[in-house]
């Protein structure tokens, strides 16, 4: 039996989708279906399907007669979670985690005060039993898991905040987290302070509190914009200190 379809358009995305979320094809750039086809050995099919992925996130435009034509990058659908993972993966990483990050400034801390005077008693407690078993696995060098849990508290906060509009952002929020962990931008033990802020943030929603759950989740985000300035500043590509 041959490769299907989607294993085949996946191989040109692959490929195709990275480079262009790279900058390696400038804006105005333009492909054709028969050089795809000629390009990555595929069938017309195949090539289409990958373009209509591309088409999707708004990487490239298709015109009759004028072909695939690269968007410049203020058109990008920068949400879409696999062109963000594309970028985290392209020499630009440290810039994506930058505006990345910077949104999370922007949205987590109102987020968390939302969560702390809206959310359900039971449900504001559990974040507290994930806190401590960050805390656990953080100091026992446990990433892997510390990864799933801290992607979890993130994305609790979100849906405790009880807005439709900040539970559209969970996804983009973990792929902040598993980015920084998949290119090794984590300490192989997370620093007790942002463990500390974690407990902080957790108590403060449980307790109802929430202007403290706020500020809390303001210094956790703020620090890791700063540690990253820092890193692009001296080169990059190291573990930031906060350890978050």
């Amino acid at each position: 039996m041959g490769t299907d379809h989607r294993t085949l358009h996946n191989r040109v995305l692959a490929v195709l989708g990275p480079a262009i979320a790279a900058g390696e094809y400038s804006p105005g750039h333009t492909f054709t279906l028969q050089g795809l086809e000629h390009d990555f050995g595929v069938s017309r099919t195949v090539a289409r399907e990958a373009v209509r992925v591309l088409e999707s996130m708004r990487l490239v435009v298709s015109r009759p007669r004028t072909g695939i034509r690269v968007r410049p990058r203020k058109d990008w659908s920068v949400f879409d979670p696999q062109l963000i993972r594309w970028r985290l993966a392209g020499s630009g990483r440290m810039e994506q985690l930058r505006t990345l990050n910077e949104l999370r400034e922007a949205v987590e801390p109102g987020a968390a005060a939302l969560a702390a005077a809206r959310g359900g008693q039971e449900e504001r407690a559990q974040l507290v039993v994930l806190a401590d078993q960050m805390e656990r696995t953080g100091r026992a060098g446990d990433l892997e898991t510390f990864l799933d849990l801290d992607v979890a508290f993130h994305r609790r906060i979100l849906e405790l905040a009880d807005n439709e509009m900040l539970v559209g952002l969970t996804q983009v929020i973990t792929e902040v987290l598993v980015g920084r962990t998949s290119y090794d931008l984590m300490p192989h033990h997370p620093r007790p302070e942002a463990l500390r802020l974690h407990r902080a943030v957790a108590r403060a929603i449980r307790d109802g509190l929430p202007d403290v759950a706020e500020a809390a989740m303001r210094s956790i985000v703020t620090e890791v914009v700063t540690a990253l300035q820092e890193d692009d500043r001296e080169g990059g590509g190291q573990a930031a200190p906060d350890g978050h």
